[in-house]
């Protein structure tokens, strides 16, 4: 769960807790059957039934079949760690004071404060006024605890659940939290927002209702299978219904605008500055502050957000003390850029803090919308392509590790020739696989020789592999097809800091004949170009999960390929579309991760993405006057919520001129 800066938000490990995920709207309808007959009687009789089944869908599900359990929380696998009425979570700092501010930085340009608007490009933590239903716990995965709802019901089955809201929660503007609000954002979520997202949820939530004012209640399909499905509604941002329904022409989910609106949170926004900066504050009327899942959190005062043109203008920022806070994402910043005396004193402090969620998938994604990206030996052609060993060495300070897992390092991985049940998995499949799959090792990331940027060794491989593709050297050389169409790929780009990483890859490319081309764009068309999927090739992150589930049917899934923004690839394979199915269906933690590995296997013999580096740990600098507690859970390091600022060391720097 380790928190990100990243954009227009801040990201943390994937999982059923994403908004989009969750949210779906359709009405049960009971229709007479076709050999019903008429008349008045029978009139009577169909209306009095269909009373009777719609009362039925109305009150909770208790029958005796199934025994219906209440819980603080929900555990996607086995117990909670935390028994109900716990004090606080074990990884917080109690007493931990609250005050000052945390100062970050952004970079590039924002112009909606709306984090879910389709166009433009939202501000930094634009979404952390909004609350859900359950909050994630940071030192155990796949486990979840009530915050707006205090308790939830629901059958062994998890044909439904039910969300008791806590009577005292309250929006910022001090009107209750109530149930039709839940159901009016889990609607709102699939009418204005993205496409992908409630095309897929539809399907799987066909029904929330109020059915108190304190008591909600979801519906899951019988169609689908029913891990994550709680936690998926339990994720959903709550929005108040009166404050959309008061303009809502001005204010659309779907669309930018500078009110964010207003949430349930512990921070308002303050003030925004269109590309300068973006304020938050906390709420002195915060509802639930007393709340054991909030005992040590959210300890700033104020959160603000500096922006900056570019990397470079962001790091100087750092040094002269505009922002305090600084997560490092750039190895060759990380490597170079604090020898400052700030750093010699002892103001600024480099700390690299263990990350146990699964790597982020880094790499090159290939559009195989595109015509070209079809044949699979062009794909491991462009894989050739690129060096990560001289990469490493040569640009990024030997920092890195070469990536080939979606689930690197985790238990989730596909090592060696499969076996056990991960073998049944993948020969249940029969022809929808490669059969070289089930007998083989999983591809792993190619190695090649630190010394020059082009491994020419790996450069033979590849042209041989482009010329068995049809695509041939001509005249020029240049790589044409038998239709006489060159081979041209543009890498489109949105970051200086990738631009020099990217530039040596494709100059190989350029060498093999391939017209190559790096286009760096700004930050609004990237963003247009990447919904559109108008692209060749970017770069990507996949956010893995140690508790995967439904979201990986917007990462790899064939029902939203043409338009999800979470599946660059355009992904669209039915043996992918199985394993994910058998993913979310495990029943248990052994049966997920055999059925993961299996998917990790497959997704890697696709080879649709050039693998590239991870780290294990999170490097962030801040100024001294940060403090944090010594027992960090594995999953999140806590920048947002879990640290607070020392007074006294804030006041020494300031007594010391270093900070302002």
């Amino acid at each position: 769960m380790t928190s990100r800066i990243a954009g227009n938000q801040v990201t943390r490990r994937g999982g059923a807790q994403s908004f989009a995920q969750a949210q779906v709207r359709a009405q049960v309808q009971v229709a007479p059957s076709a050999s019903a007959k008429s008349g008045p009687a029978n009139a009577v009789y169909l209306l009095l039934l269909g009373l009777a089944l719609a009362l039925c869908l109305a009150l909770p599900q208790r029958g005796t079949a199934q025994e219906v359990i209440t819980s603080h929380g929900f555990a996607e696998f086995g117990a909670l760690k935390y028994p109900e009425g716990f004090a606080h979570f074990d990884y917080v700092n109690p007493e931990a004071p609250k005050g000052g501010e945390l100062s970050i930085s952004a970079v590039g340009t924002f112009d909606s404060m709306n984090p879910f608007t389709r166009k433009g490009r939202a501000g930094a933590l634009a979404s952390s006024h909004f609350e859900s239903l359950l909050v994630e716990s940071y030192d155990e995965p796949g486990s979840y605890y009530g915050l707006i709802a205090e308790s939830l019901e629901y059958p062994e089955s998890q044909d439904w659940v039910i969300f008791n809201l806590r009577p005292e929660a309250r929006f910022s503007d001090g009107s209750a939290v109530t149930a039709e609000d839940v159901v009016f954002s889990h609607n709102l979520l699939l009418d204005q927002g993205l496409q992908s997202y409630a095309e897929a949820v539809r399907k799987r939530i066909p029904k929330a209702e109020a059915l108190a004012p304190h008591q909600v209640k979801f519906y899951f399909s019988p169609d689908f299978p029913r891990r994550a499905m709680i936690t998926q509604v339990g994720g959903t941002p709550v929005f108040s219904k009166a404050w959309f329904e008061a303009d809502p022409e001005n204010r659309r989910l779907d669309e930018p605008r500078l009110d964010p609106g207003i949430g349930s949170g512990p921070y308002i926004l303050d003030k925004a500055e269109i590309n300068q900066r973006i304020t938050y504050r906390r709420n002195p009327d915060y509802w639930g502050k007393d709340l054991n899942v909030n005992i040590g959190r959210h300890n700033y005062d104020a959160i603000r957000v500096e922006y900056f043109g570019d990397a470079i203008a962001a790091m100087e920022g750092f040094k002269a003390g505009v922002y305090t806070v600084r997560p490092e994402n750039n190895s060759k910043s990380w490597a170079t850029s604090y020898d400052f005396d700030a750093v010699a004193r002892g103001d600024v402090i480099k700390d690299e803090i263990p990350d146990g969620n699964v790597p982020v998938a880094n790499g090159f994604v290939m559009n195989l919308l595109r015509p070209k990206f079809q044949d699979i030996r062009v794909r491991e052609a462009l894989q050739l392509a690129f060096n990560f060993e001289w990469t490493n060495e040569s640009l990024q300070y030997g920092l890195f590790r070469h990536r080939s897992s979606f689930w690197q390092d985790s238990d989730l991985e596909a090592k060696g020739v499969p076996t056990g049940r991960e073998l049944e998995v993948l020969t249940a499949l029969g022809d929808q696989i490669d059969p070289e799959i089930l007998t083989s090792e999983p591809v792993m990331a190619h190695a090649s020789k630190p010394k020059r940027p082009n491994d020419r060794r790996n450069l033979r491989r590849a042209m041989k592999l482009l010329d068995e593709a049809g695509w041939e050297v001509n005249s020029e050389g240049m790589r044409q097809n038998a239709a006489g169409e060159v081979l041209k790929i543009e890498f489109l780009l949105d970051s200086p800091t990738l631009e020099r990483i990217v530039g040596p890859y494709v100059s190989n490319l350029q060498a093999m004949g391939i017209d190559a081309v790096l286009n760096r764009v700004d930050y609004a068309q990237y963003t247009s170009r990447r919904r559109e999927k108008d692209f060749d090739m970017v770069s990507f992150a996949y956010p893995m999960s140690l508790e995967p589930s439904t979201g990986l049917y917007q990462f790899f899934g064939a029902e939203a390929h043409k338009f999800s923004v979470f599946n660059p690839a355009g992904l669209a394979d039915p043996a992918v579309d199985a394993l994910i199915d058998n993913v979310v269906d495990a029943k248990t933690q052994e049966e997920l991760y055999s059925n993961a590995r299996a998917l990790d296997r497959v997704l890697r013999a696709k080879r649709f993405m050039v693998p590239t580096w991870y780290l294990d740990v999170s490097w962030i600098a801040h100024w001294k006057q940060y403090a944090y507690p010594a027992n960090l859970p594995p999953y999140d390091t806590g920048l947002l919520d879990l640290w607070w600022v020392d007074a006294a060391r804030e006041a020494e720097l300031k007594a010391s001129g270093a900070l302002r």
